[in-house]
């Protein structure tokens, strides 16, 4: 558990409900010996976010010399959203990266944030109307622990209108932010278009929301409880065993799997890809299923993991020297070779790999795993060491017209040097990407 430390600090934006939360914190750290930072994020997005910053920081030296506990500490984002992300989006991802940093290196642990009632019923509905599941409709919590930060949103129960009455009371000032006027923004058109008419037919909207909210937190965490319990025996070093799960019912294999794929990629992954996985795995089959452009979701021998998505390099045949210790880089498959001194009988003979023949599987190749084994098919082989298909590329490594080497499999058995002879071993690895 985080501990509370002598600094708190409160997200700023210089807007109504930051201004009255920072004034009532400043004001009640001033009688409990605490101190407060400000944290300002000067996004760049609008013309006035040089005079807001301005404004903000006149604001705190003028409270400061009357003996507030407050002081300003403040960044400014030079990156820019990338085409076709959403601004909203990016903004909120760059805010909290640039509060977490800030508040860390301000030695704060707790860090307070300014939205009301009617942020959290805004936010319910607008997670409906995008489909969005129990963890989704439970929108903002009052308390998390994240990053290292306790972060607690003490007005999330006020209404807006006592909010409004206490800026009135203490005469403050806050900027007025254009782009709350803005109708391409989704949470602006709920806010102009929609709002007025649903708490005109429905004067109780904004508290019955709320309970939504607060009911899909319990949901959502039972979800999680029974996502554990289900997954406690199912999971190892982060692969999924599909047959775990064959007992359970469909909604909670669902579960299931929403639950493991958020663990393993560190976000709620998409309902649409959840689905898939669950309808489309067929036992004893191999398959896979895109997550973005750089991870897939992989099915091999009943075992769901998450890999990164590797270019399959196949380069032209060559020769190399593999006799001496050290790393070799093979650029065109797009990995190297460690080598090392042989230890015990198994290995390959130095003198041969001087002049080591690298190929691609052309089919019909056949390996010995162990001394007094069968030779068989790289196939069989690679099935019965339970190698993934997506993890058989690589060059076969071949010495005077012999198969030596294979990615996964090792040596050879057949390889066995003379006593006394030089022998090395081989190790393939294939860059990720």
């Amino acid at each position: 558990m985080t501990l509370p430390s002598a600094t708190v600090a409160v997200a700023f934006s210089g807007g109504r409900d930051s201004l009255a939360l920072l004034h009532a914190t400043v004001h009640a750290a001033s009688l409990a010996g605490l101190q407060v930072v400000a944290l300002h994020v000067h996004h760049g997005l609008m013309p006035q976010a040089d005079a807001w910053l301005a404004s903000a920081s006149a604001l705190c030296a003028r409270w400061r010399r009357r003996g507030l506990p407050v002081r300003l500490r403040w960044h400014r984002v030079v990156a820019r959203p990338a085409q076709g992300d959403s601004v909203e989006a990016w903004a909120r991802a760059q805010r909290y990266a640039a509060l977490t940093r800030m508040a860390k290196e301000e030695g704060a642990t707790l860090v307070l944030l300014a939205q009301h009632r009617r942020d959290q019923a805004e936010t319910v509905l607008l997670q409906a109307l995008r489909g969005a599941g129990p963890k989704g409709l439970a929108a903002m919590p009052d308390r998390i622990e994240r990053d290292g930060l306790v972060w607690v949103r003490p007005w999330l129960r006020q209404r807006r209108e006592a909010i409004d009455a206490y800026v009135r009371r203490h005469r403050l000032r806050p900027v007025e932010d254009p782009s709350n006027l803005d109708e391409r923004l989704a949470r602006n058109r709920f806010r102009l278009q929609v709002w007025p008419a649903l708490q005109s037919a429905f004067a109780e909207a904004e508290s019955s929301l709320c309970a939504v909210a607060r009911r899909a937190q319990e949901a959502t965490t039972v979800l999680e409880e029974v996502a554990a319990s289900d997954l406690r025996n199912a999971v190892r070093d982060g692969a999924l065993a599909w047959h775990a799960l064959s007992g359970l019912s469909a909604a909670r294999r669902v579960n299931a799997v929403r639950h493991w794929l958020g663990l393993v990629l560190g976000s709620a992954p998409p309902n649409a890809l959840v689905q898939r996985v669950v309808e489309e795995v067929k036992p004893g089959a191999a398959n896979s299923w895109p997550i973005d452009g750089a991870r897939v979701v992989r099915l091999y021998r009943g075992q769901l993991c998450v890999e990164p998505i590797r270019a399959t390099l196949v380069g032209s045949s060559q020769t190399l020297d593999l006799s001496r210790p050290g790393r070799v880089e093979v650029l065109d498959w797009g990995g190297h070779f460690d080598v090392a001194p042989a230890i015990g009988p198994v290995g390959l003979p130095a003198t041969a790999a001087a002049r080591a023949t690298l190929r691609a599987r052309t089919g019909g190749e056949r390996f010995q795993r162990h001394p007094g084994g069968l030779p068989r098919s790289l196939k069989k082989e690679f099935q019965v060491a339970e190698i993934p298909p997506s993890h058989r590329g690589g060059p076969l490594v071949w010495l005077d017209g012999r198969l030596a080497f294979v990615p996964g499999l090792g040596i050879d058995a057949r390889w066995r040097g003379a006593d006394g002879e030089p022998r090395v071993t081989l190790r393939w690895l294939q860059a990720e990407g």
